[in-house]
């Protein structure tokens, strides 16, 4: 038989084997391990040999070259061309599953083409009406939003409106406050002139009497409604500036208000025919919000809250000017009125001082003398308790000598401690009563050395306080000029 050609694996494809040996014939495992390349849907093809085509060569052990070395076989040469068209073979089962391959594949692809269309419909009818119900809902909310702005407006504009109206009323308020403390000045004058005149007496005559008291209770008073005044002024000019704040924060609201309002009307009116539209690629993603719609609310709504707490507070000071100019006014006018009275107590008081003080000055000595006597009994009482405790106390030292289980917090062990306590608690009590005693006995002789000179200085008193400090003291500011209007 003629070769026309073999395959890759043939024998002669091989090494050179020797001819002592018949040749191995293949096996599955052989056949297995060689995985040749293949096209995508033709993967058993290669399993298809010509052995039809060559022949394997066959050793006879009963021929007469029986022992010596036979010389390999070799094919004949084969075509290029020939070898060519082999390799290109197929089997029919190949040609068979390859067109029905192909028509399976044909209809998937139809099916799947067919849902494609149908789907791609009801996307397109889907995707139109989102995008008009999204648009429409898009105007719906900036419309609302509309709304919101101008409700906003409106109130920023009635409390700005408002707020102006009462700082200028506090700034009146503040003015009346500067003039009633400059008019408060003249008073203060008198009454410290008076202090100084008053502080000529001699000896026991320069004593804080109700007309010295009355004066420095004048001049405090006067410094303390000026002092009053000032600080709500103060307060005043800083309410001013907390106003101003919240003018300028209501103000820049309002300013964004508008132009926010502009804006979104501007983008309320904008349709799919107008102009002014265009496309600007990535916008979107662009996200340059500082609020959300709860925060812009409250924004605005903390700077009316600021505005109105700002007024309740200027509603407060304002009231609280008025009151105190009308409370300073007064005070200061009864407060002069009180030390004038007190002035002619004093004037007639000294008239009469002389026997006064001699009366004084007896009770005086004898209030000395009962002093000594309860400071001399107070000392013995001390005295009498020292040896109760000294026996109370050897008591007890006494007991903790006991042995053993005789160590007993018995009644007479309460008893003698309760005894100690109590001793030395009414000898921490005598003793503190003896040092108040021993006090009392000081400031009584001071006193009578201070009776006893004050008799001496009684004109040069009189001559001051009537003449020097009531001859000052005729005239005092109208109320009008006190309350700031001039």
């Amino acid at each position: 038989m003629e070769f026309l050609g073999t395959t890759q694996t043939a024998s002669y494809c091989g090494p050179r084997k020797s001819c002592l040996l018949p040749e191995v014939a293949p096996t599955s495992i052989s056949q297995d391990s060689y995985q040749s390349y293949y096209l995508p849907g033709y993967r058993y093809l290669n399993s298809w040999r010509p052995s039809l085509f060559y022949k394997m060569s066959a050793f006879r052990p009963n021929d007469e070259g029986a022992g010596r070395l036979c010389a390999p076989l070799r094919p004949p040469t084969i075509l290029p061309s020939v070898r060519s068209s082999l390799y290109a073979r197929y089997s029919p089962h190949d040609w068979y599953k390859a067109n029905q391959l192909q028509i399976k594949g044909s209809e998937a692809y139809r099916h799947w083409a067919g849902r494609l269309n149908a789907d791609t419909g009801r996307l397109v009818q889907d995707k139109d009406q989102l995008t008009r119900q999204q648009q429409e809902d898009s105007g719906k909310n900036i419309g609302q939003r509309l709304a919101d702005i101008n409700f906003w407006r409106s109130e920023l504009t009635y409390e700005l409106e408002r707020l102006l109206s009462d700082t200028r009323m506090l700034d009146t308020a503040k003015r009346r406050l500067e003039c009633a403390a400059d008019e408060a000045q003249g008073p203060l004058q008198v009454a410290l002139e008076c202090l100084y005149n008053r502080e000529k007496r001699m000896g026991i005559d320069l004593v804080h009497d109700d007309v010295e008291k009355n004066l420095i209770q004048e001049v405090d008073l006067i410094r303390a409604c000026q002092e009053r005044m000032r600080k709500l002024a103060e307060r005043i000019e800083q309410q001013i500036n907390v106003n101003r704040d919240a003018q300028h924060a209501l103000e820049r609201d309002l300013g964004d208000k508008n132009s926010a309002h502009f804006i979104d009307e501007k983008c309320y009116n904008l349709r799919n025919t107008s102009d002014s539209i265009n496309f600007y690629h990535g916008v979107e993603k662009i996200d340059g919000t500082v609020t959300v719609p709860e925060t812009w609310a409250k924004f605005s709504d903390d700077n009316i809250r600021y505005s109105q707490n700002a007024r309740a507070n200027t509603a407060t000071l304002c009231s609280e000017a008025d009151h105190t100019l009308e409370t300073t006014s007064d005070d200061m006018w009864r407060q002069w009125t009180n030390t004038n009275l007190a002035f002619d107590a004093r004037i007639s008081e000294i008239a009469d001082s002389k026997n006064q003080l001699q009366a004084q000055l007896a009770k005086t000595l004898q209030e000395i003398f009962q002093t000594e006597n309860t400071i001399m009994l107070l000392e013995r009482a001390i005295m009498a308790k020292e040896s109760p405790l000294k026996v109370a106390q050897t008591r007890l030292e006494a007991r903790t000598w006991r042995p053993n289980m005789e160590l007993c917090r018995d009644v007479p062990q309460y008893k003698l401690v309760n005894e100690v306590f109590t001793i030395d608690d009414t000898l921490q009590t005598l003793k503190l009563r003896l040092r108040e005693a021993h006090d009392t006995l000081q400031l009584l002789i001071l006193n009578k050395s201070k009776l006893e000179h004050d008799l001496l200085v009684k004109a040069n008193s009189l001559f001051i306080d009537k003449e020097k400090c009531m001859g000052m003291r005729k005239t005092f500011p109208s109320t009008p000029r006190l309350v700031g209007y001039t």
